[in-house]
């Protein structure tokens, strides 16, 4: 078989790939289809179900075997993504209406998982078959071949009701996601019914009967007003705080407590903990000081999160505090994305539900169909054994005198008498008129003698009624618009009341929450970092009975008070602000806080080169030396900024700073690491700005660098380590800038 070898631009087969996928994955995967308001994996697990016979009156089933139906016949993309859509579709706090009845641990509210597949079981709900599974046997929608050919499943599934609204959706596909609040089915009923009588009415008008969203969580929708917009347009944010109650102390020894009875729906799993870490860390960092205690005592009856106060605390002050600090006011970011027609779309209210109203002309439509073809079908049998009675002996007749089925059903359908043995002339002849349907002639050959019993003939005119008017019903639907959408609201009256709940959100307008944080108390502390880049702040009082001990674990102690801030310069150039009001206490004896965890410091990239207590250095003058030799003076208020990190000198290639230095002394001593000394006045370093290199203060050789840096007066004692040999500078004259310096002598060696 001879090769095609086809070019192509790498660039535009790359770009057309990723679009393919990109479609892929948002059509089949990630982003609901509006009419049925199901992802593949969902309708697919639903279907698996049903085809499993998984009723709501029949046992459990192992979840694992209808997984394993799932992906072996419809889903083949791995078992834990079908098996968390099944947990997620039987979870009541995650849907509007749960689909899936599960037994078994199946997770909670606050974040635990589902048990593993093998040991949980499912089936399918009464409100899942009657409103998503009902007239699959009735062509109400198309099936198509599965991933290898070898079954057939439905595009869509026949669901009755716009399920995108009520049971919400939320998925990430590639470039997009979506994100659909869950509402309460009794208004979206109401709304869609509104919709039906009029086709022109107003977001505004809808949102009378279809309030805004209903959360299984409950809580209250704060910005009521900004609703229209969001479901006019499809996008927007809705504000969510849990519902709080305040409890006041009853009894001399009680306290006052906020009882949390109702949560804002995106708090649902994991934040729930992170809820309560947040209290405590609050109150642990006195910006909620009046917090006593916190506890979660959910269980089967509910959400209920107590926080205790402390006696005189002000209750409304923190309720207003938690909105403002914590997620117990959190928003939910409205993207009604779905797939409409083949491809995505953000769409609004109106246009949700005109599509799914489309839907249900279209599966009632091939509803109808069916069944008024099967009533004709049955119209006509009917008609020809009413027919049949009438001539019952003629037609005895027939059969005794043929000689085969075939000869008794060419007589009965067309009049063909050859061969037919009869009583008389006045029979042959009377048997010659007949004019039987094929459909007719075999439904008489099968007639069992016991339906000519009168009460059976007197059943098969009564069918034959029943046919005419269900005839007569089916017509009238397909043929008029008004009959068929009397049809839709009459099922959709008949799920409301089924169905329908009491609504669980609370709609309203309110103030946005208010906190007036109280000033922290500054008081006196110390600043403790050790070379292993652990830091703490310590109390004063704690300090000064343990000083010895912090002085001897801790390369740096600097004096400070709670509300100070402490600059760290590194080798690479970068400054990090620490805010002591952000770090916890610590006590003497603790091993701190990496720095990397409360900063922007990478212990793994940069090396601390020197820390300062801003307050001490804003109007004192810094001085920067590099390895290379270049140096310069600097003054604080330069470097102050509000940003966390800056950057505090520029630097070369292959340059890093040897430390950064506040002095007194008049001189400056630097030594390379191959032995020269250059000692220099400090008022000869240029006075420069942050953004500035400096000036050469030193010549380096190329492959040396400046090791170590003194400063000292005039005269004063200078004795060096290097390389093991003690060395002392006390007699080296001080030189001008940009110098190699003195080579360091024996005579210079001390011993």
């Amino acid at each position: 078989m001879s090769e095609t070898i086809l070019s192509t631009e790498y660039s535009g087969e790359m770009q057309q790939s990723y679009i393919n996928y990109s479609m892929s994955v948002i059509t089949s995967r990630a982003v609901p289809d509006v009419r049925d308001g199901l992802k593949p994996v969902q309708r697919r697990v639903l279907y698996a179900m049903n085809e499993l016979g998984l009723n709501s009156d029949k046992p459990h089933r192992k979840s694992a075997r209808i997984v394993g139906d799932a992906m072996g016949k419809y889903h083949p993309h791995g078992d834990s993504s079908i098996y968390d859509a099944l947990v997620v579709l039987s979870q009541d706090f995650k849907k509007g209406m749960a689909l899936v009845d599960g037994h078994g641990n199946f997770g909670s509210i606050e974040g635990d998982g589902a048990a593993a597949m093998r040991y949980t079981e499912a089936r399918l709900k009464k409100f899942t078959q009657d409103v998503y599974l009902a007239d699959l046997d009735k062509n109400v929608v198309d099936f198509v071949p599965n991933f290898d050919e070898t079954e057939k499943e439905p595009s869509v599934l026949p669901v009755r009701i716009p399920n995108i609204l009520v049971n919400g959706s939320e998925g990430i596909a590639v470039g997009m996601t979506t994100s659909i609040p869950t509402h309460n089915l009794a208004e979206v009923i109401d709304a869609m019914k509104v919709m039906i009588e009029n086709p022109f009415v107003t977001t505004e008008e809808l949102l009378i009967f279809m309030k805004g969203p209903d959360f299984p969580t409950g809580g209250i929708i704060t910005n009521k007003d900004e609703l229209p917009e969001i479901y006019r347009t499809g996008k927007g944010k809705i504000k969510i705080r849990g519902r709080a109650e305040i409890v006041r102390a009853s009894g001399r020894n009680d306290r006052d407590r906020i009882e949390i009875t109702e949560i804002p729906y995106p708090m649902i799993g994991a934040n729930i903990g992170k809820f309560l870490s947040d209290v405590v860390a609050l109150a642990e960092s006195k910006k909620l000081p009046d917090i006593a205690d916190v506890s979660n005592q959910s269980g089967k009856e509910g959400i209920k999160i107590v926080i205790e106060l402390k006696k005189g605390a002000d209750a409304e002050k923190i309720l207003q505090g938690l909105y403002k600090k914590t997620r117990l006011e959190d928003t939910f970011g409205v993207n009604m994305l779905v797939i409409v027609d083949g491809k995505p779309e953000v769409i609004g209210l109106r246009e949700i539900l005109q599509h799914c109203i489309d839907f249900q002309v279209q599966i009632n439509t091939r509803k109808y169909t069916t069944l008024l073809k099967k009533e004709q079908d049955n119209l006509e049998i009917q008609e020809g054994l009413i027919r049949a009675v009438d001539v019952i002996d003629l037609i005895i007749e027939i059969i005794r005198g043929s000689n085969d089925v075939k000869m008794a059903k060419a007589c009965l359908v067309e009049g063909v008498t050859e061969g037919i043995r009869f009583k008389t002339k006045a029979s042959e002849a009377q048997a010659k008129k007949l004019k039987f349907t094929e459909r007719q002639a075999t439904a008489i050959l099968e007639l069992r003698l016991q339906k000519l019993i009168g009460l059976e003939v007197l059943a098969l005119q009564q069918q034959h009624e029943e046919t005419l008017k269900k005839i007569a019903e089916y017509t009238e639907i397909l043929s008029s618009r008004d009959a068929m959408m009397r049809t839709i609201k009459k099922d959709l009256d008949r799920i409301r009341k089924n169905y329908g709940i009491k609504r669980r959100t609370k709609i309203d307008n309110l103030e946005e929450a208010v906190y007036e944080e109280a000033a922290p108390q500054s008081f006196d502390a110390v600043f403790a970092a050790n070379r292993f880049g652990y830091v703490k702040l310590i109390e004063e009082n704690a300090f000064s009975k343990n000083e010895a001990a912090v002085r001897e674990e801790n390369s740096t102690v600097i004096s400070c008070t709670s509300s100070s801030r402490i600059w760290v310069f590194t080798k690479e150039g970068s400054l990090h602000t620490l805010k002591m009001s952000d770090m916890p206490l610590s006590k003497p004896r603790d091993k701190g806080t990496p720095l990397d965890n409360i900063s922007n410091f990478v212990s793994s990239e940069e090396t601390v080169g020197g820390y300062f207590n801003c307050a001490d250095v804003l109007n004192e003058e810094l001085i920067f030396i590099t390895e290379q030799g270049l140096a310069k003076r600097t003054i604080g208020l330069e470097l102050d900024s509000v940003k966390r990190t800056v950057a505090a000198t520029k630097l070369g290639d292959n340059d890093r700073l040897i430390g950064v230095f506040r002095t007194d002394k008049t001189e400056v001593l630097m030594i390379t690491d191959r032995g020269r000394v250059l000692r220099v006045a400090v008022s000869e370093l240029p006075l420069m700005k942050k953004n500035a290199a400096g000036n050469k203060a030193m010549k380096v050789d190329p492959g040396d660098k400046i090791v170590q840096v003194f400063f000292a007066d005039p005269g004063e004692e200078v004795i060096c380590t290097l390389h093991e040999v003690k060395y002392n500078l006390t007699g080296k004259k001080a030189k001008h800038t940009n110098s190699k310096g003195d080579v360091l002598k024996k005579t210079d060696a001390i011993g």
